[in-house]
């Protein structure tokens, strides 16, 4: 619509708003209302009958007795319209004369029955699950709950109803106005095979960064400014992978400790970007905000991949706040046990989605497609993934869920990370997701943290991580950039953390140390925490060298988290998940000390030189076999005697492992028809406390090789490095790893 019909019509919604008498009905003030239409689900601001501005609002509340829709202005006064229109269990009417950033939610009327599940409140005011902002924060006094929270007899406090109105303690809806045009952006649309993603949080990123403006530290705009972005394509890395920005709230005993949820992970809004994000405003703005980060980012060549929580909301079980789905229909939206009142938790969060209704489906797939296209982003990370992939309880792989993600012609075509796992039984179901998908393979996070530490009993794992994880992937057409490979997540120790603590240290929290994982498979270098110890200090250093090199030199596709490169610390905390201070914020003074510095330097250098070697970031897993007369092989595996690797060799107790990668038997050819072809490299490493003498192999493999990377050094050289012939012995210092190019 051009902007002139735009403000003819909107100057006729609000007269069609205005002309029409109000009157009380049930308590509620009469607005005009027209029928509307069922779809799209949600509040969308468009052109009515006689060209009247205004919104249509459609809620889909399947065992609900009626809908009230209600409209707050700019001073909070609340005003209420009956939706009377019911189509397919959609209850839908069109309002003139509302326009974009007028806020709004709803009540549901229906049976208080929670012994069947029914959890109906119209006295609680309820977001849109379809909002697209939201504005105000989720505060949790008695008023929130749709059960009197401080009944005496707590064993039967949530099937007692609160008949207390929430509306002053609960923020609401926006309407927005659908204006964007996306034709100048251009999406970066990189192969997974050639993607490195970098795990970050949108405000722990940017509000420390002293080139970021202090206004938009903290924010998506603050991610958008260019000195973020140059930190990013001087990283070289291809894709950010953002923590939750879905509109999320805090839980109560954080609250009650004065803390807040940082992470995100507790959605309440699945298509609304997470307000206090935003630096421009909130009734609306930061839609617009998110868009114009997403462009900043395509345009420095960066994909955008979100963490998306589908699996629960931030309403909990039956004790939780009544905020939304549970006010709406209940039954309708969560797994409930053979007992109603209680929630069926796949997720160790109160509650779990029940995907496998259409309408929980519907929700979750219009949520993804609205990302797609209409704020630009290029792929999703799914949480407890395994959640979503059951059925009625146990995991299927051929699950509804799944098998509308693999035939939607948006979402099929856009990057699909897995957690794959939950936390109910028969979860874990690394390496069973379906092509389509890659995954978190924390297989590869356990066999390089417990390498590098020396506490692996032989290397046959270590051999299926480096090589791309062909025990778990090669199978129904699936390739090594199924494995999505990780040393840390924002859940856990950080690079720097994993070596120089064995034990969390989460007093921080509040929970007395028992949260977060105490399988941490770290080692501390000698002591525990920081330390003025030199010499532990520069082992801690070449460990985190080890670490990230090998990260990045394995098949599949590398994953970094913020700050990892430059030595960042939780000083112990491995599950920071309320900490939004420094403790979970990217410190960039560290970028002025040398030694993290040099850090960040070699991180450069090896994603690099990963980009410029396509043998480093094959799309096809080896076969191992010769491909040529000489008996050359695409990969070979050799001790440090300078042989190749028997059956016995695997099986024993190993500290060191030579992986030799052929770039001449490459498979596949490149946009032209051609061939393939790139240098060869031997990577040398080995985990033992004292220096090995390794024999480098002779022809046919080499008849000389050049160091391009040598953990054992601070500062690398500047290539070409050390030659060496074939069939020299070179001493490998402790703890290291060497790169040589092979000729």
């Amino acid at each position: 619509m051009s902007s002139a019909a735009e403000q003819e019509a909107v100057r006729a919604g609000r007269a069609a708003e205005q002309g029409r008498p109000a009157a009380a009905v049930n308590g509620a003030e009469r607005l005009p209302l027209w029928p509307g239409a069922p779809t799209p689900l949600g509040a969308r601001f468009r052109v009515g009958p006689d060209g009247v501005a205004g919104t249509n609002f459609a809620l889909w509340a399947g065992g609900a007795e009626g809908v009230e829709l209600c409209l707050f202005d700019a001073d909070g006064v609340e005003r209420r319209v009956r939706l009377t229109e019911l189509t397919h269990e959609i209850w839908h009417g069109f309002v003139p004369g509302v326009l974009p950033g007028r806020r709004y939610g709803y009540r549901v009327h229906g049976r208080w029955d929670p012994w069947t599940g029914g959890r109906w409140n119209p006295a609680k005011l309820l977001l849109d699950p379809y909002a697209r902002a939201v504005d105000g924060e989720f505060r949790l006094p008695p008023e929130v709950y749709g059960h009197v929270r401080d009944w005496p007899d707590q064993h039967v406090a949530d099937t007692v109803r609160d008949e207390r109105d929430s509306a002053p303690y609960v923020p609401k809806g926006v309407v927005v106005h659908d204006d964007d045009d996306w034709s100048d952006d251009r999406r970066p649309k990189t192969p997974w095979a050639d993607s490195v993603i970098y795990e970050l949080h949108v405000r722990g990123f940017t509000k420390l960064h002293p080139g970021i403006p202090e206004e938009l530290r903290g924010t998506y705009a603050g991610l958008a400014h260019p000195a973020a972005i140059e930190h990013l394509t001087r990283l070289g890395v291809t894709a950010v992978e953002l923590l939750p920005v879905h509109q999320f709230a805090h839980e109560d005993h954080l609250l009650k400790r004065g803390l807040r949820n940082h992470w995100g992970y507790n959605s309440i809004g699945y298509f609304a970007p997470h307000a206090a994000y935003a630096a421009s405003g909130t009734t609306g703005e930061q839609v617009g905000e998110f868009k114009r980060m997403v462009r900043a980012l395509h345009a420095a060549g960066i994909e955008v991949i979100l963490d998306v929580v589908y699996n629960h909301t931030a309403e909990a079980g039956e004790y939780g706040p009544t905020l939304s789905l549970k006010g709406i229909d209940n039954r309708g939206y969560y797994r409930l046990q053979s007992d109603a009142r209680r929630y069926a938790d796949y997720t160790g969060c109160g509650n779990t989605l029940h995907v496998v209704q259409p309408q929980v489906l519907r929700l979750i797939t219009d949520s993804l497609r609205y990302w797609v296209t209409e704020m630009g982003v290029d792929g999703f990370r799914f949480d407890l993934a395994a959640a979503l992939a059951r059925s009625m309880h146990d995991v299927d792989m051929l699950s509804p869920f799944l098998a509308v993600i693999a035939q939607d012609p948006v979402l099929r075509r856009v990057k699909l990370i897995a957690e794959p796992w939950d936390v109910g039984s028969g979860g874990y179901q690394v390496g069973a997701f379906p092509p389509l998908w890659t995954e978190w393979n924390d297989r590869y996070r356990n066999a390089v943290r417990d390498f590098w530490r020396h506490a692996l009993p032989d290397v046959r794992e270590m051999g299926y991580r480096l090589s791309g994880s062909s025990d778990l992937y090669a199978w129904g057409g699936r390739r090594p950039y199924a494995s999505v490979n990780y040393i840390t997540a924002h859940d856990g120790f950080t690079l720097r953390d994993l070596v120089t603590y064995e034990r969390k240290h989460n007093e921080a929290n509040g929970e007395g140390n028992r949260d977060g994982s105490d399988d941490n498979r770290s080692w501390n270098c000698g002591a525990e925490g920081e330390t003025d110890d030199e010499g532990i200090r520069a082992l801690r250093r070449r460990q985190l060298r080890n670490l990230l090199t090998t990260l990045l030199l394995s098949t599949g596709v590398p994953m970094l988290v913020a700050g990892d490169e430059m030595g960042r610390t939780q000083r112990g905390n491995n599950n920071a998940y309320c900490q939004d201070n420094e403790l979970g914020w990217v410190d960039w003074r560290l970028l002025d000390e040398p030694g993290w510095k040099a850090l960040f330097d070699l991180t450069s250098r090896l994603i690099a030189l990963r980009h410029r070697h396509p043998v480093l970031r094959r799309r096809a897993f080896f076969s191992g076999r010769p491909q040529a007369a000489d008996g050359l092989r695409d990969l070979a595996w050799f001790t440090a005697r300078g042989t190749e690797m028997t059956e016995r060799d695997w099986y024993a107790p190993a500290a060191t492992l030579g992986m030799y990668l052929s770039g001449r038997d490459i498979p596949g050819r490149d946009e032209r028809g051609e061939p393939i072809l790139d240098d060869s490299f031997l990577a040398v490493l080995h985990a033992g406390e004292g220096p090995v003498e390794f024999v480098l192999p002779g022809p046919p493999w080499a008849e000389r090789y050049e160091v391009v990377v040598d953990t054992a050094r601070e500062e690398q050289a500047e290539a070409p490095g050390a030659a060496h012939p074939a069939g020299t012995a070179i001493t490998v210092p402790g703890r290291s790893v060497l790169l040589l190019r092979v000729y």
